[in-house]
């Protein structure tokens, strides 16, 4: 499967998912869209499961943590010192993070059956970018302002342009993606 029909997928998947309605654990709690708190658990444990053994084969150290917010799991993977190796796991423009993601979306699907809409963090990396993105956001509309017309972005990953979008919405703004495949981008426009 090409780089291209894979990014497709997983954001057709994740488009799915979004969608879905609203279900509730056996005990009556919201969980979030599409998701019961005991099944988000379980997705969490079997990815973290898998990464663990992903950081022994590799020899790198790092501290696993899982968190359920807004309907999804959230893992981070830090370690206490600067540990080159974690900084490797997340790749230039954040690549190998990307496909360590999606690796751990498969073991879940692989052990539950169930697609997941985990997020994978490591140092930190996505709460530094998503400072950026909010930046991008903003010097777009800034742009769009100055200028009447519409701005391309540059092309970016199906989670980033969901933080874009909500960034883009907050300033008052209108967004849209356009493109297929790694070309996937956003235009922001006045309306």
């Amino acid at each position: 499967m090409s780089v291209e029909s894979t990014e497709e997928a997983t954001a057709a998947a994740a488009e799915e998912l979004a969608e879905a309605t609203e279900e509730t654990s056996e005990d009556g709690a919201v969980a979030g869209k599409g998701t019961s708190v005991s099944r988000l658990e379980e997705e969490g444990d079997v990815a973290a499961d898998y990464l663990e053994e992903l950081l022994d084969i590799a020899d790198i150290d790092g501290d696993i943590d899982i968190e359920i917010r807004n309907g999804r799991t959230y893992i981070s993977i830090a370690a206490e010192d600067d540990s080159e190796g974690l900084e490797s796991l997340v790749g230039r423009d954040g690549e190998v993070l990307e496909a360590l993601q999606e690796l751990a979306r498969l073991s879940v699907l692989s052990a539950t059956e169930n697609r997941s809409r985990l997020v994978l963090d490591i140092n930190g990396y996505r709460k530094e970018r998503a400072g950026d993105l909010q930046q991008i956001a903003e010097d777009a509309v800034a742009k769009v302002k100055e200028t009447g017309a519409s701005v391309a972005l540059e092309p970016m990953s199906a989670y980033e342009r969901k933080i874009v979008h909500d960034a883009v919405a907050d300033l008052g703004f209108v967004s849209e993606s356009e493109g297929e495949g790694a070309g996937r981008h956003i235009v922001v426009s006045a309306d």
